[in-house]
């Protein structure tokens, strides 16, 4: 979006706010209300407000809610001049958006960048006062949110909302939007993602939505995010290489270094070193160990002698180093025993016999 589009799209939003204002005829209603949403500078509570006032809590909370009624009213008349270029505005958007939206993605949307609050508590208002728009009020399970009244009320926004966790905790891992279209009806895939970011029990990463909870879609410390990226690569990575990849990751915190990498990625069982510096995952088959651990766990398991070559083989499946590195521990570890000319057992097995 250009600079003049997000100057216009500001300049209409703004009008439609000062139109609404302007129906409130009370000093002290006007400041209730642009104080209670934050219109001007953060949102403040009953109490301060109250305080500022100097009236109770429960008086602050019945005006607003009087105010409210009055100001929807005013706005189904059709008394608020500028509002109907505001609704055309944001509806626009949210048709985009999958027809419902969290706030900060909305206004982010509509302005073409990064939202400061009081423009992202501006875009929440109208959704407030508006009829052509349903408002999701945040708690503890939902993000504040808006979307198109045609296509739902609040309960059933969250219903539907619901409706899509549930079908991820039936999943018990994370999945693309596609697995989801699959099992609900909806128009576009866009709607259940639409519908996904409504809820704080949901994130996503990488194209899969998943539980917050879970580390793979929000990784929460250094180490989750090695999974992550490990897992996405599907294929062992130097560290260094594992901390650019967090680097240009879509992490919201990315300032790790090199050195922390490599320490977390020594500390935690998931991670196997299988060649100088290199890591896998202990999911893809990779036991932990020394090349001559390797060694003696393809001796054992073969159980009879086997081919210089052949040792070299299997372990080079499980180790990335250079073919003389295994040559090398094979020749001149005391538990490793060459019989004929160039097969190897275990020492303590030719000892048994």
């Amino acid at each position: 979006m250009t600079s003049n589009s997000t100057d216009t799209n500001l300049n209409i939003v703004n009008k439609a706010i000062e139109s609404i204002l302007n129906v409130v005829d009370q000093d002290r209603e006007r400041e209730i209300i642009v104080r209670r949403f934050g219109l001007r500078d953060r949102k403040e509570t009953l109490e301060q407000i109250g305080e500022m006032l100097n009236i109770t809590r429960e008086r602050v909370r019945q005006l607003e809610k009087a105010i409210l009624i009055r100001l929807k009213m005013s706005a189904e008349d059709g008394k608020v001049a500028e509002l109907p270029a505001a609704e055309k505005l944001v509806i626009r958007s949210l048709t985009e958006m999958g027809r419902v939206a969290r706030v900060s993605d909305l206004a982010d949307k509509i302005f073409g960048r990064e939202s400061s609050t009081t423009e992202r508590a501006a875009v929440a208002f109208l959704g407030e006062i508006s009829d052509s728009l349903t408002i999701v009020h945040e708690n503890d399970y939902y993000h504040q949110a808006i979307g198109i009244a045609e296509y739902g009320d609040e309960d059933t926004i969250k219903q539907r909302s619901d409706e899509v966790v549930k079908l991820i905790k039936e999943a018990k891992k994370p999945i693309t939007v596609e697995e989801l279209d699959e099992k609900l009806d909806y128009e576009h895939p866009s709607h259940i993602s639409a519908l996904a970011s409504v809820s704080k029990s949901l994130t996503s990463l990488n194209g899969l939505w998943g539980l917050t909870k879970w580390p793979t879609v929000n990784p929460r410390n250094i180490r989750d995010k090695i999974f992550v990226v490990l897992e996405d690569a599907k294929e062992p990575m130097h560290f260094s290489k594992i901390s650019a990849a967090i680097a240009d990751s879509n992490f919201k915190r990315k300032d790790v270094t090199t050195q922390a990498i490599h320490n977390e990625l020594i500390k935690d069982d998931r991670f196997v070193l299988i060649g100088r510096g290199i890591y896998a995952l202990a999911s893809w088959g990779y036991a932990r160990g020394t090349v001559t651990d390797m060694i003696e766990k393809v001796l054992r398991e073969a159980g009879e002698p086997v081919y210089r070559d052949e040792v070299v083989k299997r372990v080079l499946k499980n180790r990335q180093v250079k073919a003389t590195t295994v040559l090398l521990n094979l020749q001149s570890k005391p538990q490793f025993k060459r019989v004929g000319k160039a097969d190897y057992i275990l020492a303590e097995a030719e000892d048994k016999k």
